[in-house]
Order: C-alpha cells, then structure tokens, then sequence
C-alpha cells in the first residue's frame, strides 16, 4: 500500500513509499482509513519542528472503518466506522496514566510521529482508543473529531465556558475556528474572533459562515476597544488564545476581565517569548495551559458535530488523493486552505 511518510531527520524527506499492510496485535484493530487530516503537527514535522521517529508514516487526524481485529478484541466489529484517540502506547503505570492523563504519559507514541499513522489506505490502533463514528456524521467530519476534542478539552473541560460568558477567540485558523464554535455551543452568550490581513480573504469569512457573533481583522477594528463596548467596560469572561503570536498573547491580557480566564492553545514555536506579567496579575487571571485530548472530549466532540453545533465541514478547503500531499501542504504552509484531507 502507499504511505505517506518522513523517511529521515531533517526538513523535508517525506515521501510517498509503497510500505506493507500493517497486522493488528492482540487486543488491535486494523482500520482502512477513509479520511485524514492534515494537522499543523505534519507541517511541523516535514520542516523538523517536532519530535518523531523516522521512518513513520505521517497523519493522526482520521475516520475509517474496522477492517480486522486481533486477538482478543471484543465490543468491536468489522465494518464498525471510527475514530481514534492518538495516545498510543502510553505506559498505564506511571502516575500521569494512572491519574488518567495518558495524553501526556512520557512514552507515549502518537500515530503519525511515534508509529505509523493514517496518511494510508489502513493503520493499527488500540482497541481501548476507539470512538464509534454515527452513520449520520461524514467520514470527513469525523476526520476532524480530534482536533475538535483539543478544543472541547481546553475550552469546555479545562478553561470552562460557562452560561453566557462573553469569549474572545484570538486566531482564526482551524482551531481558533473549532475553539470558537465550541464555546458557543458550550452556552457563550457571544463569541468575538480575531484575525489580521491575512486572514480576511478566507479564514474570517468562514468564521462568518459558522455563526461566530463578532468577526474582527484587528487591521480595521481595535478588538480591545470592541470587547470592552461589547462588555460594557469590564472584558472577555475567557479569551482563547489560538495563533502563538506574541502580540495576540499580550493583548489576551488586555481583553480579559479581570478575575477572568485565559486559555492557552496556540504554540509560539520559540523558547520564550515577553510576557506582560505585572498586568495579568493585577487582573487576577487565570491562566490554563492545555495539550492533546482526554477520554470524555471525543465523544462530547462527537456528539457537538453530529448535532451541527460545530460545523467541521464547512472547515475543509481542499480534498486530494496521497499522491497530491506536497502541494496541499503548501497551500496550508500558504494560508491558502483551513482544513485539506488526503483521501488514501
């Protein structure tokens, strides 16, 4: 079978290989994958930006059928459509595990970067990790349950949108996109998002088409002068921080209320940055830090997409076979796409 996959360390050395089809272990499944995604996880990947283990077949984003079970494997059948969670090999001993953190257990393999993931026709998962897809959810929606499930853990399960909290999301790319959406199904009374130039010829008319109250290019309209018009003075109940900008990172502090909540999503890909400390703590904020899923964000992630609370659909700019990667990949390194699929 093809597989995309990073062949070796340093930018670049990804190519499409003809690998053998994987065989589930004892307590696996094998899935023949009808959607995956691309993740800024591979970009980062393809220019040496984060950790893996080459060879490794790319993709971690991804909706399929079972299409064989190992050994031992019971509640699961063949022809079942799912997803997946990525926390692969997690240890199940050490106190991260068994406190039910598996997302950031230091062994953990992810598919996509530690074994091989779903940029091909099958892959193998653990059997525990699975999510039953509802026929009534597309196999490309489903591709974008775990990049949902990062958001519905950051912003629903860790920062918490409570009943009509006022949120400010601050960049507009496919997880500020979802964050914001999530937070307006969580009960927001209004969600502002934020973008700059560039994002306003597709980024922010997407964020119009799913619903978001206040579309805001920070280049035409000052988003701390709005929220606080919007909030008669006082702030954003919880700002949602999603393009690791330094800019936008600061003037989280400056748009949150004080005693108010700051969620950090986006990565700045440096080793520090300024930070304008001595006024986040005379606001008293709250600051949340968050990485990768938990077990109850897929299936609330599920179930938001399937009720149409999150569009994820309206998400995806490009749909291509594997042999058409590398120039998705650079209209995503380009801003000119949201959401690309490769169809194996």
């Amino acid at each position: 079978m093809l597989a995309l996959q990073k062949v070796a360390k340093g930018v670049g050395h990804i190519e499409l290989r003809d690998v053998p089809e994987p065989e589930p272990q004892a307590g696996w499944v094998k899935i023949e994958v009808k959607a995956a995604a691309i993740c800024g996880t591979d970009i980062h990947i393809r220019h040496d930006e984060f950790p893996y283990w080459p060879p490794v077949t790319l993709g971690h984003e991804f909706a399929g059928v079972i299409a064989e079970l190992g050994d031992g494997v019971e509640d699961w059948e063949v022809g079942d459509r799912v997803v997946a969670e990525p926390h692969t090999l997690a240890c199940g001993k050490c106190w991260l595990c068994r406190q039910g953190h598996v997302q950031i257990c230091a062994d953990k393999r992810s598919p996509g970067w530690g074994i091989d993931g779903a940029f091909a026709k099958y892959l193998v998962m653990d059997s525990k990790l699975l999510h039953r897809l509802p026929d009534s959810v597309s196999f490309d929606a489903g591709a974008l349950v775990e990049p949902c499930a990062n958001t519905m853990h950051d912003v629903g399960e860790r920062a918490k949108v409570e009943p009509e909290d006022f949120v400010v999301v601050l960049g507009p790319g496919p997880i500020g996109l979802l964050a914001a959406q999530v937070a307006k199904g969580a009960g927001a009374r209004e969600v502002m998002i934020v973008g700059t130039p560039a994002d306003a010829e597709l980024r922010l008319p997407v964020a119009e088409q799913v619903g978001i109250d206040h579309v805001v290019n920070l280049a035409e309209q000052d988003p701390v002068e709005l929220c606080l018009e919007l909030t008669g003075g006082r702030g954003a109940d919880l700002v949602v921080e999603c393009s690791g900008a330094a800019p936008a990172i600061n003037s989280a502090v400056e748009l949150v209320r004080k005693k108010g909540r700051i969620c950090v999503i986006g990565m700045t890909g440096r080793e520090k940055i300024e930070f304008t400390w001595d006024a986040a703590i005379f606001k008293g904020i709250d600051v949340f830090f968050n990485i990768s899923t938990s077990y109850t964000s897929w299936d609330r992630s599920i179930s938001v997409i399937e009720k149409g609370k999150v569009k994820a659909e309206a998400l995806i700019t490009h749909r291509e076979p594997l042999e058409n990667w590398e120039e998705v990949f650079d209209a995503l390194e380009e801003q000119r796409g949201i959401k690309a699929l490769l169809i194996p």
